[in-house]
């Protein structure tokens, strides 16, 4: 095996590698779905979509028998013979918008990581209903439906009969490599000195390819070419999954889109080690171990 394909294999991010198995076979069928609705399942509460957490660090459950009346139970999974649920508050009015909250990435750094794929799942569920109560082709109310892995807009009520999915967005992100330094960009919203892979949803029409490369032009004003595919990683704020690559640059010259970028600059081994090592005089702050572009870089700097 290539030191390439090794470190590849070797690439396990956060938020994979959930033990449940997802079912799919009682969440089409109303009869098995009620079967394995009983004191013994296991229901997850979240507190606007943070998680309970216990003492230990993990997920804080609760017997499916604590569901409020309010509340609408989302199928997640088997683990086992175990049910497991997680808990649809009742609709409160409009949401506003979401920010980062530094309580819950630490919960995040310390959750063992079967559990936190499992807590991404039910995040994104959660989020996705609560965005998503009416139809978006007539405007109907709709209703949960397959377990809480779709909605549908009933025409009992007078809707269209639409069925809605929860969706996923690709977001690419990337290193650019020139020259044996990798490109490291800043958002406005970051703390000081950290830096991370430059990053950017695909667009309708696009491939994974074009969508890295027309990012980097973008933000940082450089071409690239040879896209390569790393590895890939589901992201519940609110419902991405990141898709990493390494690209090739021939031409190190920076232009930044300062609306998305407030700093950019390239970087040695040298300077990366340092980084990811938490070195107190790195020339910056790597990005923390449960983020893909800490995967990537990693990744980098083993082949």
């Amino acid at each position: 095996m290539s030191k390439s394909a090794a470190a590849l294999t070797a690439i396990s991010p956060y938020m994979t590698g959930a033990t449940i198995q997802r079912a799919d076979h009682i969440r089409t069928d109303p009869d098995a779905l009620a079967q394995h609705m009983h004191w013994r399942a296991k229901l997850l509460k979240l507190d606007n979509l943070a998680p309970g957490i216990t003492p230990e660090g993990g997920l804080l459950w609760q017997s499916l028998g604590e569901l409020e009346a309010d509340e609408e139970p989302l199928f997640l999974g088997l683990d086992g013979e175990t049910p497991y649920f997680v808990a649809l508050p009742a609709p409160s009015g409009p949401r506003g918008v979401e920010h980062y909250n530094p309580h819950l990435w630490q919960a995040i750094a310390h959750m063992p990581r079967e559990q936190l794929a499992l807590y991404g799942a039910a995040r994104s569920l959660v989020d996705w209903h609560q965005r998503h109560g009416f139809c978006a082709v007539c405007g109907i109310p709709t209703k949960i439906s397959k377990a809480g892995w779709a909605r549908h807009c009933d025409k009992d009520n007078g809707g269209c009969g639409a069925e809605h999915f929860p969706r996923v967005d690709p977001v690419a992100i990337m290193l650019a490599e020139h020259d044996g330094k990798i490109l490291l960009g800043r958002q406005p919203r970051f703390p000081a000195k950290r830096f991370s892979a430059l990053a950017g949803f695909i667009e309708p029409g696009e491939s994974i390819e074009e969508g890295v490369a027309r990012e980097l032009f973008e933000e940082a004003g450089i071409t690239v070419h040879n896209v390569r595919y790393v590895t890939s990683q589901p992201w519940p704020f609110p419902s991405s999954l990141m898709i990493a690559c390494i690209v090739d640059c021939d031409d190190p010259t920076l232009t930044l889109d300062t609306t998305e970028i407030e700093e950019a600059d390239w970087f040695d081994r040298e300077q990366v080690v340092a980084a990811m090592r938490g070195d107190k005089n790195a020339a910056f702050i790597a990005p923390p171990p449960f983020a893909v572009a800490y995967d990537l870089m990693k990744y980098w700097l083993d082949t």
